[in-house]
């Protein structure tokens, strides 16, 4: 566990001293936001009804921006061999990695949904269970992206790749943190979508490490 949280504190210091990464997928994701209603409109209706989707979308693919060098930063200096010779699993080093992108990338997105509910005149009955299914949507999201980043670690064109891997895989996520948001606005509980989304979790904690690890293991030797 102290190899397991010194690797982690690394890989904040590291996002702390590149915070152009976080700063990137953060403004991205306000800004590809606030294109919509040049787009379909400022009726407060119609805003309202799509700011789930539109919040669940961007964020989305904000947190694919960082992930491309998830990895790729240490195999290029050589460092992915001692990560994994440090005395940890590769699973416990991709689960390390994938934390790590979600405390600087996920959660600054999960903070700045609110207000960004707000602008779009989402119904405030409905923000509690948006916030509440991006919680673990944001660290499904990390746990899918590390899985893919390390796949497509030293691939030809492996930038294009792996949203090409990640999104389809992202789809369920996408689905039930909607779906939540949509039924507290429409008066019902949103509890069994966030239950959904509470098992794609616990489903992907196990995995998606386990798929890191192998892929890493593969592109060190």
């Amino acid at each position: 566990m102290t190899r397991f949280l010194s690797l982690l504190s690394r890989e904040l210091r590291l996002s702390i001293r590149h915070g152009s990464d976080t700063l990137a997928a953060l403004l991205f994701f306000l800004l590809a936001a606030a294109l919509f209603p040049l787009a379909i409109g400022p009726a407060p209706e119609t805003l309202g009804r799509l700011a789930p989707g539109i919040i669940w979308v961007c964020a989305l693919l904000a947190a694919l921006l960082p992930l491309d060098r998830l990895f790729g930063a240490e195999l290029e200096d050589g460092s992915l061999d001692q990560l994994l010779l440090c005395g940890l699993p590769p699973a416990a080093v991709a689960l390390a990695k994938a934390a790590g992108h979600w405390l600087t990338t996920g959660l600054p997105l999960l903070l700045a949904a609110a207000p960004l509910a707000i602008m779009l005149r989402m119904p405030e009955d409905g923000i509690p269970a948006l916030l509440a299914g991006l919680l673990p949507g944001t660290a499904i999201l990390s746990l899918l992206g590390s899985a893919g980043a390390a796949i497509v670690l030293g691939a030809r064109r492996g930038g294009v790749l792996l949203p090409l891997l990640v999104l389809p895989l992202a789809a369920p996520v996408l689905i039930f943190g909607v779906g939540a948001a949509d039924a507290a606005t429409g008066g019902l509980s949103p509890r069994p979508h966030l239950l959904l989304l509470a098992a794609l979790l616990a489903a992907a904690l196990p995995l998606c490490p386990l798929a890191a690890g192998a892929a890493l293991r593969h592109a060190a030797e």
